[in-house]
């Protein structure tokens, strides 16, 4: 997988917005203002920070080299996964639902009755 297969999963999410954040030359993907994805490149690899719980972030981390703790981002919640590593694309959605649905879940209920999740 691919930066550029990954995006347009991302914005398909209701309410998704894109940014860039120039300093990390990274494309970060918000709900509400809340991130819960950031799509870069590292060592010329394609990657993605998602968030998960530090329970989850551990398992993957210990299971996957091709998960690591992100860099810029707090390292027990957030993940660096690349796409073009050994997890396969369908757990690389799940994270992307994950990390979503626990953005949603800090949204006050307004805003997350609005997005009709």
């Amino acid at each position: 997988m691919i930066n550029s297969e990954l995006l347009p999963y991302c914005m398909g999410k209701p309410g998704a917005e894109q940014s860039v954040h120039s300093d990390w030359k990274a494309t970060q993907i918000k709900v509400a203002d809340v991130l819960f994805a950031m799509v870069h490149d590292i060592d010329n690899r394609p990657a993605v920070s998602l968030k998960t719980s530090p329970e989850l972030a551990e398992l993957l981390r210990s299971e996957n080299a091709d998960v690591r703790p992100s860099a810029r981002l707090n390292k027990a919640h957030w993940s660096t996964v690349f796409l073009d590593g050994s997890l396969p694309d369908s757990q690389i959605y799940y994270l992307v639902d994950a990390s979503y649905k626990l953005a949603v879940e800090a949204l006050p209920d307004v805003v997350r009755q609005q997005l009709s999740v």
